[in-house]
């Protein structure tokens, strides 16, 4: 864990729980968060969206699979309504159109750290509630989004972005259980780049053909 790399105390209860603090920053936290606590200090979430666009469990993939050509990161107040809580900053940034999740992560987590010093520096944040218009909802990833869709090619090569390289998209190649990391549309054609054979380690997908001949 990085927190230990640095030489921060780590603590992880099976509950929520805070001690006399002003200000509880949480990234990717899925605990609920007892009103009772939340009252008791400033609770800052950092949230991979542009918020309400995206609020739930996978922002991140949900925006690359829909085919958003935009995301962003929002810290926002924590509230008992999930991912609703009034915005102390936000920032968008491009989505290309070959990012898979990971880049968007990485991209994600910069500004998140200057919109967090930004927003920290100030002695008594600015809020402004979130607009009721434009509200979605990112569920999670289950084990039907992972399955493609050969059918639709750019559809495909979305869950493929979207899904990697943390999750990976799943497909059958030539009779075979694949997962796919990369892959892309030529011709029309869904173009496999990058498979993971089950059982084996990640190849080109020419290395995969030629293990199977």
């Amino acid at each position: 864990m990085t927190a230990e790399r640095l030489g921060l105390r780590v603590l992880q209860p099976e509950r929520p729980e805070i001690g006399d603090v002003d200000v509880v920053v949480l990234a990717a936290y899925g605990l609920l968060i007892p009103r009772s606590l939340l009252e008791r200090a400033l609770w800052l979430n950092v949230h991979p969206s542009l918020l309400p666009r995206w609020r739930g469990a996978a922002p991140v993939e949900r925006s690359i699979i829909a085919g958003d050509d935009e995301t962003g990161v929002t810290i926002h107040e924590t509230v008992a309504a999930l991912d609703a809580g009034p915005i102390a900053a936000q920032a968008a940034f491009a989505i290309a159109p070959e990012d898979d999740a990971g880049a968007v992560f990485s991209r994600a987590a910069a500004r998140a750290s200057d919109l967090l010093d930004g927003v920290l520096a100030q002695p008594e944040p600015r809020f402004e509630p979130q607009p009721q218009e434009g509200v979605t909802y990112a569920e999670k990833i289950e084990a039907a989004d992972r399955v493609l869709d050969l059918s639709d090619p750019e559809h495909a090569v979305r869950v493929v972005r979207a899904l990697s390289p943390h999750i990976g998209a799943r497909t059958t190649l030539e009779g075979r259980d694949v997962t796919v990391w990369r892959a892309r549309v030529a011709g029309g054609d869904f173009v496999p780049l990058e498979v993971q054979p089950a059982g084996k380690r990640r190849m080109t997908y020419d290395e995969f053909l030629r293990g199977i001949r």
